[in-house]
């Protein structure tokens, strides 16, 4: 079966903490009982194997175990983090859905039957033929069609189990996002504790730091600053902290810089990983540093025209609605610029951001950072503006530490900005705005959509 050897360490840690939810302690043997309830659940509304099931949930403990027992049952799984927009319908139709099952908010399960819907895409066969599980990770598609990145289960698990270190893991990321999903196995497959959020504000994740001992937070750089803006940080005792995952963006200097200052003793990581790809091991040059190694022994990379491409044995199938992204030899684009030096890598954005001001190329991260050198500057976001002449223009919104009027913030913005940048990637616009204003429900800065 799939899941026999995660099951089995499951049995061998039957009293240690899995879930924390709701305040309430879920351990492993309790675990294991609620996987073999779901995988009842899942016989009884028909569920069968090799058939593709919507999971509308988040981590609690029953969606974890029915997500495991879907696992179990070799069912083709399409995650949705239940207060995440998204067009359930589409998902269900374009990915050939039969039952949509979700958690409901006191941890019941529920399911619709979607009569006579059977998997025929050819992705689908190819995982059935192999007996393989399924997993299917819809973009959010704010830039275009949503896309449906086919992954068979049975390559994404086989890193897990390899053991590794047993630690208490927030689970920031979210349940239908790879580092979230990454983050939930690592933590299951190596008996640490799965530390659940009710909301994921700075507080509330300070508060679940401080009252569970967590040991890891995965976040995205855009909730660290927004972690540091609340000093929320400074009013817990978060002593427990041992590392912090950042990805998804780019990580300004200056923020990581603030960070280590808020958060002395505590290791930084930067990680790295796609929905196509799933997530790499990474080694950081050091704590308060940008440049990483990217790789690790399923993974190859090169770059190309300053762009990273990645071959790697966990990549997804392909697009359940779009063509394929690899080349011939395997090789995936992913559209992340970066620097080289060496064997170390640097990001400065991914080709979508590029901010085009007459010809000349601006990185919003570059931009973003030298701006929070400036005092009294708490966050910006660079974005672009359409102009008749350049093409562009670069706008930054910014939010203040204190109150200060705008006049004055301009001028001294402008003047670090013209002895640290040249004078096409500094901000013709400059306006004040809440951190937390253009931040996706993803927590990640939002630089394409209307103010």
């Amino acid at each position: 079966m799939p899941l026999t050897w995660l099951l089995d360490r499951f049995r061998a840690h039957a009293d240690d903490d899995a879930i924390v939810w709701r305040d309430e302690i879920t351990r492993y043997g309790e675990l294991l009982e609620r996987v073999e309830n779901a995988t009842a659940f899942l016989q009884s509304q028909g569920v069968r194997s090799g058939q593709v099931v919507m999971l509308d949930a988040d981590f609690s403990p029953n969606a974890i175990a029915l997500l495991l027992a879907a696992m179990q049952n070799r069912n083709i799984i399409v995650p949705v983090a239940s207060h995440v927009t998204a067009d359930r319908d589409k998902y269900a139709r374009l990915a050939e859905v039969s039952h949509r099952l979700s958690v409901h908010v006191d941890d019941s399960f529920g399911c619709i039957a979607e009569p006579g819907v059977e998997p025929t895409h050819e992705m689908f066969r190819q995982l059935n033929a192999a007996g393989s599980p399924g997993l299917i990770l819809f973009s959010s598609g704010s830039t275009g069609e949503p896309k449906g990145a086919v992954h068979s289960l049975d390559f994404l698990l086989n890193k897990f189990k390899v053991s590794r270190h047993t630690q208490r893991m927030i689970t920031f990321l979210l349940f239908d996002h790879i580092g979230g999903f990454n983050t939930m196995m690592y933590t299951l497959a190596n008996h640490g504790c799965v530390i659940t959020l009710e909301s994921r504000d700075a507080a509330t994740v300070c508060r679940a730091v401080e009252k569970y001992r967590a040991e890891v937070l995965p976040a995205s750089p855009t909730f660290l600053n927004l972690l540091l803006v609340s000093g929320e940080y400074a009013k817990h005792d978060l002593s427990s902290l041992k590392i912090i995952n950042y990805a998804t963006e780019v990580m300004p200097a200056a923020t990581l810089e603030r960070l280590n200052a808020a958060f002395p003793g505590v290791t930084f990581r930067q990680s790295y990983g796609m929905t196509e790809l799933g997530i790499m091991r990474t080694q950081s040059r050091g704590n308060d540093s940008t440049w990483i190694r990217v790789g690790g022994e399923d993974y190859q990379t090169r770059v190309v025209d300053s762009i990273l491409h990645i071959k790697a044995k966990s990549s997804m199938l392909g697009y359940l609605n779009a063509p394929s992204p690899f080349d011939a030899e395997g090789w995936f684009n992913t559209q992340d610029e970066v620097e080289v030096d060496g064997e170390w890598l640097k990001f400065k954005g991914r080709k979508s951001d590029i901010i085009n001001v007459g010809g000349e190329k601006v990185y919003p991260a570059e931009v973003e950072t030298v701006i929070l050198e400036v005092d009294n500057i708490a966050d910006a976001t660079v974005t672009k503006e359409a102009h008749p002449m350049l093409g562009h223009i670069v706008v930054a919104d910014v939010t203040l530490h204190a109150e200060e009027s705008l006049p004055s913030v301009i001028k001294r913005i402008r003047q670090h900005c013209f002895s640290k940048l040249p004078p096409y990637k500094i901000p013709v616009k400059i306006r004040l705005s809440d951190a937390s204003a253009r931040v996706s429900e993803r927590f990640k800065k939002q630089r394409n959509e209307p103010r």
